[in-house]
C-alpha cells in the first residue's frame, strides 16, 4: 500500500496521463500516424500499448488498472478513452469499457447513475 505522499503524486502521475489521452484521442477527424504514436508514448506510461490493449482480456486490463492503483475516478476516465479511441480508429474496445464500468459499478460498493447508463447504454450497442 501506498502512503499518502506517494499516492497523491501516482493519483497526479495518472490524471496527468488520462488528460494527455484524452486531447490526443479527442479530435474530429482520423488519426495521423504522429498522433497514433503519441498516444502510444502515453499508453507506455501504464505499461500498454495499442497491440496489447487490443490483445489484453477485460480481466487482465482491469487488473493491470488497479495494480497502477487508478482510482475509481481514473478507471472511468479509462473506460471513456477506450469509448471514444473505439469511435475514433474502428477499434473494437466498447467490450473492455463495459467490463470497467462493470468492475467500478460492483467493486466501488457505491451505485453510480452515470457509469449505469453507461453499461446500459454498451449493452445494448454490443447486442
Amino acid at each position: 500500500m501506498l502512503n499518502k505522499g506517494l499516492r497523491d503524486e501516482e493519483k497526479i502521475r495518472i490524471d496527468n496521463v488520462l488528460k494527455t489521452l484524452r486531447t490526443l484521442i479527442y479530435v474530429p477527424y482520423p488519426l495521423s500516424q504522429l498522433q497514433k504514436s503519441d498516444i502510444e508514448n502515453q499508453l507506455k506510461e501504464f505499461g500498454l500499448t495499442i497491440t496489447t490493449l487490443i490483445e489484453y482480456s477485460n480481466e487482465e486490463l482491469i487488473t493491470l488498472l488497479t495494480r497502477l492503483h487508478f482510482d475509481w475516478e481514473q478507471l472511468e476516465q479509462f473506460g471513456d478513452l477506450l469509448i471514444e479511441f473505439s469511435k475514433e480508429e474502428n477499434y473494437h474496445f466498447e467490450e473492455k469499457a463495459l467490463a470497467v464500468y462493470q468492475y467500478i459499478q460492483t467493486e466501488s460498493k457505491v451505485f453510480s447513475f452515470g457509469i449505469n447508463t453507461k453499461i446500459s447504454s454498451l449493452k445494448s450497442k454490443l447486442q
